[in-house]
Order: C-alpha cells, then structure tokens, then sequence
C-alpha cells in the first residue's frame, strides 16, 4: 500500500469529524465503536469457552410494510406484520443484558413503523443502523435524527434513473431517495449509502465514477452486497455469474485503497476467503412475525419471541434448529447456501419442520423452485485485502470465529 493511499483512507476518516455533527461522533464513537468491540470479545470470549450461544449482533425486520415493491426482494408486497412496540423494546432490552448495544433495523420500510424513534430514543446509550430507501426522510426526520444522535441511516440506491424504477417499481425513485441523502447531510448525519448488485445495476454502480458522486452527496460509507434473487418474485437471470463476482472482490479490493468513502461489505476476511455472518454466529435474525431466523433472506424458524421477547436469550442459547443450521452450512460451504445449494438448505429445513414465517406462507414452496447460482466463495481465487486498515479491522472481526474448523 502506497504511502498517497494511507492519506487517502485518513482523509476518509477525517471526513466523519469535519462534516458531522460533534455529538453524533461521539455517539459513534462510544455506542458503536467502543461498546461494539467490548461485545465482540466478549462474543469471542463465549465461543472460545463453549459457552451458551447468543449472537454478537441481532439484526431486526421491524415491519413488512413498503413504499416500493422491490424486485426479488425477501419481503412480502403488501405484506402487514409487524413486531409490536413491546417486542422491540423488549428485543433490545434482552440483548443489552448480554452486551449487544448495536442493531440493524429493517423493514420493509422501517420509516414506516410508528414509534420507532421513540424507541431509539428509549434506548440511548445503544447504535442503531436504519436501512432504508430514504423516500421518508425528510428535514424534519433528518433533524429529529441529529437530536437522538445515535443513529446511522443506510440508504439504499439500487441504480441510477432508469434502473431505480425498473427495480423498484415506482416512479422518480432516484430522484426521492436522493432527496433523503441531502437530508441527511444538511442535518450534518454520519450516513451510508447501500447497493444490491446485480447484472442490471453493475455497469452504473460498480465504478469509481459512482463512489465520487455519492460520496460527494455526503456518504460517509457505502455497504455493496450481492443480489439474491428470492421472494414472492426472484429474477434469477439478473444474478451475478462467478466471473462477475470475481470482478466485483478485485473492484472492492482495488478501491479500498483510496476511495473518498469507507467501502463495506460483510463476504470475505483479510485473506479474501469468504464468510457467512449467520454461519460464524456473528449475527441472526428476528422477522416482523416475531420468529427467530438464521438471516434476513431464509424466512422459515422454529422459535418465535413472546409478547415481550422475555424469551429471546433462551431461544438463541438453547435453539437446535439454528446451532444445527450454523453446522450445515459452514460444513457445507464458505459462501452462501441459499445461493450454492438451496436443495440441502430445503431439506434441512423440512426435516426440522420449519414455519414459514412471511404473511404470504409460500417460502418452502418458492425455496424448492431454487437453482444453485454463484456465490461468493472463491475457492482458489481468493483476493486478499491490500489496504491496511481494511486488512487489520477484518483480521480483528471477520475470521470466522471458529465455525469453519
């Protein structure tokens, strides 16, 4: 790593102080950065004892409700559920008794949610990660985010014009969420942007030029996935074949060594050998319906919280179906098993007779009709990280844990 690309990723960091409101920094400073590395040793610290199981993180889909009707997104369109308040307050609250003071929150559309920032403001000393298409974020959001100080939005842009609308379909998609992004940066928010890429939004998203432009709208970070195609209406043709992929670790590689922004994703560790969150037990999933998943995308569980999700610790610490599915799958693969092999995914979920957990009850139904598509395990084409700060944060937080052996 060249010296010119250590200022590069200092100047990055050094936009978040410079552009940010300074209590939102220490904010993030303290309930993500500090408490979130207590947690991770004391998560490490629990799978290296053999200790009952509860993950680092939990990540949240507060409500099916949307303002767009995503193609092959895992949400229901149209779908009602929703975890009442009590649940999520009480999700929370189980979890800060096990260390966990960050949380993802999806939707849906999560804005949608009534109360909801009460609820972050309830819960003040912990970090919340808002994943939203920005549509609702208006000045006054914006503003009554800046006030609780302790949350991140992650706005999804899926494409540019043309292909927002196609993929998300409604009209001016681009154009609202854009107007969520400049709400965010004049009430002085730390704030990312996220993209699902896929065949169709490749060419838009997956180049420098894009990187610029919305880190010149006042992203701080942008968090790539990869696209799966599941739900109600997957579009498999529009997935990415192995060599994209592979192009797509050297474009996230190559950039990291001196992009205006931080850029995250959650697939490979520092040598480029990939990783599954729910597999390592990093993370899992909580459903509108209440029911305790695996990850967002895999909507079938055995376990469901109670009234209150007095129950949750019990659940992740005595759940064979998701220890047996933490087995499966790091047995099975490095990547992804929804996407490598959804045949032994369906079969392990019949044996254990899983719920489906979605307002639409047709999950099994759609995973059976699954082919295996490329992931994102690159066995003897691993790509390393080159930037040092990328390479020492995921030496630190993303080896696996144990799981892979």
């Amino acid at each position: 790593m060249r010296f010119k690309d250590y200022i590069a990723t200092a100047n990055a960091a050094l936009r978040v102080p410079r552009e940010c409101s300074p209590r939102l920094v220490w904010k993030f400073m303290y309930n993500f950065g500090w408490q979130s590395m207590r947690n991770i040793n004391r998560f490490e610290k629990r799978q290296e004892r053999g200790e009952p199981f509860f993950p680092a993180f939990v990540m949240i889909s507060i409500t099916e409700s949307c303002n767009l009707a995503c193609s092959g997104c895992w949400v229901t369109t149209g779908g009602k559920r929703a975890l009442t308040p009590e649940q999520l307050d009480g999700i929370i609250t189980e979890c800060k008794k096990k260390g966990s003071f960050f949380f993802g929150i999806f939707g849906g559309e999560p804005l949608m949610y009534k109360g909801l920032l009460d609820i972050f403001e309830k819960h003040s000393e912990c970090y919340f990660q808002l994943f939203t298409n920005g549509i609702l974020i208006t000045d006054e959001v914006a503003m009554r985010l800046k006030k609780l100080g302790n949350v991140t939005p992650l706005i999804s842009i899926e494409g540019l014009e043309e292909e927002s609308d196609l993929r998300r379909g409604k009209s001016e998609v681009f154009k609202r969420t854009l107007s969520g992004v400049r709400a965010c940066r004049k009430a002085k928010l730390i704030f990312g942007a996220s993209a699902s890429i896929c065949k169709s939004n490749y060419n838009d998203l997956v180049n420098r030029k894009y990187i610029e432009q919305i880190a010149k709208e006042g992203a701080h970070y942008l968090w790539y996935y990869i696209y799966r195609p599941v739900g109600a209406n997957p579009n498999t043709e529009n997935a990415l074949d192995k060599e994209q992929i592979l192009a797509f670790r050297r474009f996230i590689v190559e950039q990291r060594k001196n992009a205006p922004l931080f850029i995250i994703e959650t697939y490979w560790d520092a040598k480029g050998n990939a990783l599954c969150p729910g597999a390592t037990g990093m993370s899992h999933h909580i459903s509108p319906s209440g029911g305790v998943e695996f990850c967002p995308p895999l909507q079938m569980a055995k376990e469901f919280i109670n009234k209150d999700a007095s129950n949750l610790v019990d659940i992740f610490e005595n759940s064979e179906f998701l220890a047996g599915f933490r087995r499966m799958t790091s047995e099975s693969s490095r990547g992804c098993i929804l996407l490598e092999d959804p045949q032994k995914m369906v079969d392990f979920l019949i044996q254990h007779q899983a719920i489906d957990t979605t307002s639409r009850g047709v999950v099994l139904e759609e995973y059976k009709k699954m082919t295996p598509i490329a992931g994102h395990h690159l066995e003897g084409e691993e790509i390393p990280e080159e930037n040092v700060f990328y390479r020492l944060v995921k030496k630190k937080y993303f080896f696996g844990f144990g799981a892979y052996g």
